[in-house]
This record gives structure tokens, sequence and C-alpha cells, in this order.
């Protein structure tokens, strides 16, 4: 396959690279968050590539330990990037990256890791991924894709030296890709609710748009195998949003349902962020945090869901007064 054909395929297979012909004003990463069957264990790992405005390339992996609280960026030349044309699989030197494993040989980890069971994001012509039909809007500032909403992990790391086994783990794997993230954003996900498995995933942005901007949301949230999506795009409303001290209120509802959210902050650590394509913004991302759960049914008239999830990662970003005043 041409690099021309993977560009075009990439457009519905999101997970794959989109920037064969970028030379500036460009970045795309991969996100694997990862937390062992123990509950001790919790990395989120990024692969990508960044370009800024004068076309200096670079690529790169981050590595987040939620639990101890450090956040580590390792640099590479954009020349040790490769990746597939026909599938999603990516290199960085002696590292490589699929939706099926990730192998790791960098300055304090070492390993293989192993995903399946996963719960892919369902594909349609027009709406492609968890963006919609936004996917196939040109001008977007940033895209995103869920790529497996939960997943099983096995194999191990030797993690400074100790070796650490991941072995019925379970993970998390998403990516963006375009110019810049949002100027603020509010971003939360978990893997870890009393019953299991039930995945939640909720982003919150300020979205450039046209000649203005508008704040734009994502949620999804997998229970008994049903994924159950409140977007800008599905008709979904944003009905409040807040945050006082170390809580986060959120709630969202459509036609069906009335979802509340309260996120529980914890301690993070600082990770790159991507800013016209240059590597220099900064985002504080903790991944302890708990996350509150309530899912009311309209039709049923009662609460069908009532829990809260550990491990999960939250970021909030920039000048997030620009959400809490949304309307």
């Amino acid at each position: 396959m041409s690099k021309l054909s993977a560009n075009v395929k990439a457009r519905f297979h999101h997970e794959m690279y989109h920037g064969w012909f970028k030379k500036k004003r460009f970045f795309e990463g991969w996100y694997f968050k990862i937390v062992d069957k123990s509950e001790q264990h919790a990395l989120a790992i990024i692969p990508g590539i960044a370009m800024d405005e004068s076309g200096e390339k670079q690529s790169f992996i981050q590595v987040l330990d939620g639990v101890n609280v450090t956040a580590a960026y390792h640099k590479f030349d954009a020349l040790d990037f490769r990746s597939n044309e026909n599938r999603f699989k990516v290199r960085i030197r002696e590292n490589s990256f699929s939706t099926n494993r990730i192998k790791l040989d960098i300055p304090g980890i070492k390993g293989l890791l192993h995903f399946d069971e996963h719960f892919f994001w369902p594909k349609k012509i027009i709406a492609p991924g968890i963006m919609g039909w936004y996917s196939w809007v040109p001008f977007m500032e940033c895209y995103h894709q869920v790529l497996s909403m939960n997943c099983a992990v096995t194999g191990k790391l030797i993690i400074n030296k100790n070796e650490v086994d991941f072995v019925n783990g379970r993970a998390y794997i998403e990516k963006d890709w375009g110019r810049s993230f949002p100027s603020s954003w509010i971003w939360m996900q978990s893997n870890h609710f009393t019953k299991q498995p039930v995945s939640f995933k909720l982003s919150v942005a300020k979205i450039p748009w046209l000649s203005g901007a508008f704040v734009g949301f994502i949620c999804a949230f997998l229970i008994d195998n049903k994924l159950i999506r409140f977007a800008t795009y599905t008709g979904a409303k944003l009905k409040s949003i807040s945050a006082e001290g170390e809580t986060i209120d959120i709630v969202l509802e459509d036609a069906k349902y009335v979802l509340t959210v309260q996120a529980q902050k914890a301690a993070g650590a600082e990770l790159a962020s991507p800013v016209l394509g240059l590597m220099e913004g900064r985002v504080k991302e903790s991944m302890r945090a708990l996350i509150h759960i309530t899912l009311f049914s309209k039709q049923e008239n009662k609460v069908i869901f009532n829990d809260t999830g550990r491990n999960a990662g939250l970021e909030i970003a920039g000048n997030t007064t620009e959400l809490l005043n949304f309307k």
C-alpha cells in the first residue's frame, strides 16, 4: 500500500497514522492507560510525533506513573518514528505500539504487554469515530478517537529494575491528532467499578468553529456490553458544569437518560501537550481520581446505575472558566 492509500484509509480507520504528508504544525499521539490486577501499578504510555511551525520534528514517548505521581518525556529524532502503511503499528527505535501489544525499551521501563478482549468503538460511514460527523470536518483544531474502551492485559514490565506482572489487568486506548489541544478542557476515564466490566469516558472542551467557538462534549458509558453515548452531535445537552475545590460536577441529559458525574481530584504529574505542533504545553494528569456516576432512566423512571470508578484518569487544563460559563 502506498502512503497516499494509507492516508486515505486512515480517514476511516482512525487508529492508523494520519501524518504521512504533514510537514509542520501537526501532532499525533496514542494513549495507553494500563492498570494491573492489584491496582498498585497504573501507567499511561503515550507515543507520538510532533512538528512545529518551522517544520522541526521530533518523536516521543511519554510515561506517566499514576501511583508514584511522576512523568517522563523521552525525546527521539523524527526519523526514529516508523508507521505501518496497512494497519496501526508504530515503531520508535526499539519500541513498538499497536492495538494488540506494546513493546517498551526506554530508560526505567522494559517489557512486552498484550491486549485482547477489546471493546472497539463502533464505526459508521457518517460517523467513523467518537467525534461523529465532526470527524469529517477538515478544519478541526484537534481530532480524537477511542480505540478500545476496555481490554484485558497480559505480560510483564521491568520498571526501575522491579518486575511488574500485568496479567489480568485492564487497559484503555485512545488517540489525538491535529494542530493543538483545545485552549481548555476537562477529561476523565475509568475502567474500575464495583461491577465489571464497566467503562466510562467524558471530555468537555472549547472547540474553535469557523469565526467563533463552542463548548463541545463527548461521553461514552459502557455497561452490560451496551454503549450509551452523550455528545454534542447526538442532541444531548450539557445541563450544568461546576468546579469547586477538589470536586467537578457535570450533568448531561438526552431523550432517554440523565447522567450525573462527580469527579474527585487526586495528585497528578505534568505531561507535555501540543501547541501548534510544538510539545511545549503542559497539562497535569492524575490516575488516582474517583468518578461517581449516577445514570437515571427516564423511561423506567429510576436510577439504573450508581457507582464510583477508581483509578480514574483526570485532566483539567487551560482556562476552564470558558467551560464553566458555557451558557
